[in-house]
């Protein structure tokens, strides 16, 4: 048995939003294959992983502002994080996992995927596996397609189920908008919907565009603006119309780009500086069509241990 030498391990843990998400033809087991650019940003969670007493158990708390609606059982994606750990490496599942959520739930920014990341990192600190990037990844894959970017964040292309994560070359820093909405969406609902509005439609394989690629390596926010793309945004907008409202406000005041990220509805708007932000900011409160505003930058890393003792 690996023997402890820390009794608690903090991790901080970024949330996402995707560049590009194209999204392939369903699958006979129902899955879809993607192509997908990620990019890490300034918007996190705190894991906290804490050893209990011998026959405690596994236990977890959540807290902080966007915790409508998470599940504190073996549903949560950190808890089942948890489990995969112990399991896999023969320790002791008497642990409390405590997260503080700054990224918002459902809103198509890998919340659940980031805690997880971070509670599998937590666990390879507190005991002290010393286990590689390599390893962790592994495990992260067997919990979701997001999981093993979260690890390592930055900017990355993701294929397969998006769980294939190669870094992408990225010059500068990004500046964003993120109008978040009240209520989340699914995941498969989105999907879902995006089948329904493909039908009859000739399915093409995704490839990563060069374009968007070419865009972040040269730090050029506008052409990285024009190129991004989401194949699901059309599925969002369908099932929550107001969308497209949102989208448009941030037109109308100048934003590089728009895009909805990963399943929504949290819409990005990609802006030139912090000064065009804080306007941007201001035009989407006022306008009252998003039910809050935030202004985060990126690339940032993955996750990382903040506090051991």
């Amino acid at each position: 048995m690996t023997q402890a030498v820390a009794s608690s391990v903090v991790v901080r843990v970024p949330g996402k939003i995707n560049l590009q998400l194209s999204v392939g033809p369903k699958e006979s087991d129902g899955y879809h294959g993607v192509v997908t650019v990620f990019q890490s940003i300034s918007l996190y969670d705190d894991v906290t992983v804490t050893k209990e007493e011998i026959g405690a158990g596994l236990s977890l708390d959540i807290n902080g502002d966007h915790i409508h609606g998470v599940p504190t059982d073996e549903s949560n994606l950190a808890w089942r994080a948890a489990v995969l750990m112990c399991q896999k490496y023969e320790l002791p599942a008497d642990l409390r996992i405590e997260i503080k959520k700054s990224i918002p739930v459902a809103g198509g920014m890998a919340g659940g995927s980031a805690d997880a990341a971070a509670t599998i990192l937590a666990i390879d600190a507190l005991f002290s596996l010393g286990q590689t990037r390599e390893e962790l990844h592994g495990v992260a894959a067997q919990l979701g397609s997001d999981v093993p970017f979260m690890l390592s964040g930055g900017t990355a292309v993701g294929r397969g189920r998006g769980d294939q994560v190669t870094s992408a070359l990225s010059r500068g820093t990004y500046h964003w908008v993120l109008a978040l909405s009240t209520v989340g969406l699914s995941t498969p609902a989105v999907y879902t919907e995006c089948d329904r509005l493909r039908e009859g439609m000739k399915a093409v394989t995704p490839q990563v565009s060069d374009h968007l690629l070419q865009a972040l390596l040269a730090a050029d926010p506008v052409a990285l603006g024009k190129s991004l793309i989401n194949d699901l945004q059309p599925a969002a907008c369908s099932l929550r119309p107001a969308l497209r409202l949102i989208l448009d406000v941030g037109g109308e005041y100048g934003a590089l780009g728009s895009i909805v990220s990963g399943s929504g509805p949290t819409v990005a708007f990609l802006v030139s500086d912090e000064d065009q932000a804080l306007d941007l900011a201001v035009a989407l409160t006022s306008s009252g069509v998003v039910g809050s505003v935030m202004r985060v930058s990126g690339p940032v890393p993955g996750a990382r241990v903040t506090d051991v003792h």
